[in-house]
């Protein structure tokens, strides 16, 4: 187990190097293009085969145990070691990142994005997802903190030379927003090494920020948390995210809402809650306040880009939706109590699944129609997509039930424990203010609501159209496989929750209670 895990994180690595290599005759086929495309697949196939046998093989009766270890000294002189592991915790994110980069490699198969050499695309695809893949796996502090910078390359790349109109700037600002974050990040990871005397996060969860003073914790959560909130993103270190999924592709968008935006939520549930928690609880009501003006921030600006005449963008739209579903992670990570922690990390995933299906369906809207406009796609009589393209317009409106929380839908149980952690914090924490933030967020989810159902209605109906306009490209056969599995899995995750929290109950009750099973 322990040579799977690291052939998962290295693998990426590997293919990525391999496709900017020739390829041999045989393989080439027709097209040395679609040969490079080719290998994305299969590489990627590959590592995601590789998750779903580590995840087979995890031994479930105790998650809580870290599994499937790697411990190798790297950097004697500052106690550095190639620390690798999964518990309860990072198993499903490792299994999401495989899945979705997967998704995006076949998606991109059939139609990649216009740009430059598939070459170059498949490699930083690859290179985005090792670095993705090392971030939920490492267990040193400075590891992490490289494979959390290892992403920022290929995803600025991929928006700058693939993406769409004003994907220069918009690409400029990802990469100075998240640099700048993560060297305030950095410095704070150096504090709790050097004050603790050791990197490794396993050592430092079990002290439980015993051997840290509460000024040296309370500097540090301040530091690590900036550089966390600003991947997140968390209100008000967001304004980079609209303008990254307006302007990326499809498969950029997808992977930038379904995989990295869980990085800064994981680094908070990994790093901060267990190794330094009494820095976090003087923090925790300042984060939960962010959180909720987040969730309505995010809310109200969806609201006014689907109003008729605003001129608003779909992907956009999505982006802002990110914003509020990443504030009831953020709450829920706020409270500090087994119920919240569970519910921020089951929203991660619902988020993954749900919002990286939004992203390709927008994606899809686009190519038809040339826009992702709402005003453009709506029109006079609406863009009529139940009645044009029937199984796409069906998917956007699952999609759109299952972000606004419907019951019985991945997207509702994350939200729902998230706001019965705030009901009852942790010890030490106000219990008014938490009652506050509840009832904001409950306030939330009513306007999440208000403005996904008014998409599906401008999108969705609409009256009849002239008969030349009437015909519209359905859902693809390739479009079909990469979009089934996520509806598959919000299904399943929405009305078997017990599946993920039989993960990561166990292993966030031993987090919280410094290392005690």
């Amino acid at each position: 187990m322990q040579f799977l895990l690291a052939f998962i994180v290295v693998g990426p690595l590997i293919g990525a190097a391999a496709a900017l290599l020739p390829a041999p005759p045989g393989l080439k086929g027709k097209s040395p293009d679609q040969a490079v495309l080719r290998h994305g697949v299969t590489v990627t196939g590959v590592i995601l085969a590789a998750a779903i046998v580590l995840a087979l093989g995890f031994d479930h009766d105790q998650p809580s145990k870290m599994q499937a270890t790697t411990d190798i000294s790297w950097i004697p002189a500052l106690d550095v070691r190639i620390h690798l592991g999964t518990d309860g915790i990072s198993l499903p994110l490792l299994v999401l990142t495989a899945l979705l980069t997967f998704l995006c490699a076949l998606y991109s198969y059939f139609k990649m994005p216009e740009g430059p050499s598939p070459k170059a695309f498949v490699a930083l695809l690859l290179l985005l997802e090792c670095g993705t893949l090392a971030t939920f796996a490492v267990l040193d502090l400075l590891l992490f903190f490289l494979a959390f910078e290892t992403v920022l390359i290929p995803m600025y790349f991929l928006i700058a030379r693939w993406g769409g109109a004003g994907r220069r700037p918009a690409a400029w600002k990802f990469i100075l927003y998240t640099l700048l974050g993560s060297v305030v990040m950095l410095l704070g990871l150096l504090l709790v090494g050097l004050q603790a005397g050791t990197f490794d996060m396993l050592a430092l969860a079990t002290d439980n920020g015993r051997g840290l003073s509460l000024s040296v914790q309370v500097v540090a959560v301040l530091a690590i948390g900036i550089g966390l909130a600003v991947k997140t993103p968390m209100w008000p270190l967001h304004s980079w995210l609209p303008d990254a999924h307006t302007s990326a592709p499809t498969v950029g968008s997808v992977l930038l809402a379904g995989v990295l935006l869980k990085m800064g939520t994981y680094g908070f549930v990994r790093i901060v809650l267990p190794i330094a928690p009494d820095g976090m609880q003087v923090f925790a009501p300042y984060l939960a306040a962010f959180a909720v003006v987040g969730v309505i921030y995010g809310s109200l600006a969806c609201l006014a880009l689907a109003r008729p005449g605003s001129k608003g963008d779909l992907k956009r739209l999505i982006a802002y939706s990110s914003v509020g579903h990443m504030g009831f992670v953020l709450l829920g990570i706020a409270t500090m109590t087994p119920t919240g922690v569970n519910g921020a990390l089951f929203a991660n995933i619902a988020h993954g699944l749900i919002t990286g299906l939004l992203f390709f369906l927008a994606g899809a809207v686009k190519d038809r129609y040339g826009t992702a406009d709402l005003d453009t796609l709506a029109g006079a009589t609406g863009a009529a997509l139940y009645g044009r393209a029937p199984r796409l317009g069906g998917l956007l409106a699952f999609a759109a039930v299952a972000s606004l929380g419907l019951p019985g839908l991945a997207g509702f149980w994350g939200e729902m424990l998230a706001l019965f952690g705030a009901f009852d914090p942790a010890d030490g924490l106000s219990r008014p203010a938490f009652l506050t933030f509840m009832a904001i967020g409950g306030l939330g989810t009513l306007l999440t609501a208000a403005y996904l159902l008014v998409v599906v209605r401008r999108v969705c109906m609409g009256g009849p159209r002239p008969a030349e306009e009437a015909r519209l490209a359905d859902v693809q056969g390739y479009e079909f496989a990469a979009w089934t599995p996520l509806v598959a899995l919000t299904v399943l995750a929405g009305l078997w929750p017990a599946v993920l929290l039989g993960l990561t109950d166990p292993a966030v009750q031993k987090l919280l209670s410094g290392g005690k099973a």
